[in-house]
């Protein structure tokens, strides 16, 4: 089903059993995979490739147990040209993929979130809300990236990477705040960083690092709690 006030541009081809709703914007050479659902005022650029049964679009979900409501107002999420989304990924209105962008199968992107030009959002990450993406930041598979945290250009971050955003866990009536990954920035697999953290610039992050505690610019840290060494 396509609504009649979408606009498809030319060569871009839609695949079989998808929804389309109003207001939706789709530029040339797209390609949109079977099954995919797009909601209301979504925009797609040029030569972007939406794989099968993936949803853009989506609006958050909320009850009285959460803490931090999600915006009652987002505006259309825009997807940049020349993206790469893969089957069963789920992005929300709010958000803004850059130019280059690849997202992998199953990836989960929330509102408000901007990813960078030209960075790797890998198979089954979950990035939420109110974060910031740089350029050319890479995520690998199955890393949860928390609310409200800011990730610099040009930083990695291996597979199966935990963050988080809330030291009291639930209490309430306190600022969340995710860690903060300075440019360079370089995390190994498995590594956990606590709420607010800093990491500096092209410091090193070792795999299975427990960080609670800021990082210095240039530094290795390893272990539980992570400690510099040489």
């Amino acid at each position: 089903m396509i609504h009649k006030t979408v606009k498809i541009g030319e060569n871009s081809r839609i695949g079989q059993l998808v929804v389309i709703e109003k207001d939706v914007v789709i530029g040339e050479n797209v390609e949109i995979g079977h099954h995919v659902v797009i909601k209301r005022g979504t925009i797609i650029g040029d030569n972007t490739v939406v794989k099968e049964f993936t949803l853009l679009g989506q609006s958050p979900s909320t009850n009285r147990s959460i803490a931090s409501k999600p915006t009652s107002k987002l505006s259309n999420l825009i997807i940049n040209e020349n993206v790469m989304i893969g089957s069963h990924a789920i992005i929300y209105h709010g958000t803004k993929i850059g130019d280059g962008v690849l997202i992998g199968d199953a990836a989960h992107v929330r509102e408000n979130v901007h990813v960078g030009k030209d960075s790797i959002i890998g198979r089954n990450v979950f990035v939420e809300n109110n974060t910031t993406i740089g350029k050319r930041v890479t995520v690998q598979t199955n890393s949860y990236v928390t609310a409200n945290m800011i990730v610099e250009n040009d930083v990695f971050i291996g597979p199966c990477f935990s963050s988080s955003n809330d030291k009291y866990m639930g209490k309430g009536n306190v600022a969340l705040q995710g860690p903060i990954l300075k440019y360079g920035a370089k995390v190994g697999n498995n590594a956990s960083l606590l709420p607010g953290v800093n990491i500096g610039e092209n410091a090193i992050i070792g795999a299975g690092a427990v960080v609670t505690k800021d990082v210095s610019e240039n530094t290795i840290v390893v272990g539980n709690p992570a400690k510099p060494i040489k």
